[in-house]
């Protein structure tokens, strides 16, 4: 009787823990998804548009450490977007899944590491150029769209590679709580 009562006890806190770590796991994905948001609005004069250095897109880079955050990410760019409209809220989500998509295809840490910024630069380019010419029509020739956006991403998403390095270095405690 005792082993059942002790059993049944065990096995309460067991369901305890585990709802407790789905609890936090699904608290930092919302916080992820809500800080991609506000860094955009914060910096809205510099998150839209022609040329832009959106910070928040220093977050593409958390799905190299886990790809769990790659849905937190790409739901926070599709909210961020809403501010911009519809065409935004498609396309730029359609960027970042690529982006994604392609740093999820690649095993290695230190090549996604590489990688990362010239894929941003290269797919939000294209993506983001070509909505900025013949959605938006700005008075500008389409390899100018491009460009300027590319220059944007390439600049913003080298500085998250670098400051996820340091902190890899100075305080590496932080990135394994990103595996967690």
């Amino acid at each position: 009787m005792f082993s059942l009562i002790t059993t049944a006890k065990l096995k309460q806190g067991e369901n305890l823990i585990m709802k407790n770590q789905q609890v936090r796991e699904l608290t930092k994905m919302a916080v992820t998804a809500a800080l991609y948001v506000v860094l955009c609005y914060a910096f809205a004069f510099m998150s839209y548009g022609l040329i832009q250095f959106r910070i928040a897109e220093i977050l593409i880079i958390l799905p190299i450490y886990n790809k769990k955050y790659c849905i937190p990410v790409i739901l926070g760019t599709f909210i961020a977007n809403m501010l911009n409209g519809v065409h935004d809220m498609i396309l730029g989500t359609l960027a970042t899944v690529l982006v994604l998509f392609i740093i999820m295809l690649i095993n290695n840490g230190v090549v996604k590491k590489i990688i990362i910024a010239p894929a941003a630069a290269i797919i939000n380019g294209v993506i983001i150029g070509l909505m900025l010419y013949f959605i938006f029509e700005v008075p500008y020739a389409l390899w100018f769209c491009m460009v300027s956006v590319s220059i944007g991403e390439f600049v913003v998403v080298l500085a998250g590679v670098l400051v996820f390095a340091g902190i890899e270095k100075t305080n590496p405690k932080l990135i394994t709580m990103l595996d967690k």
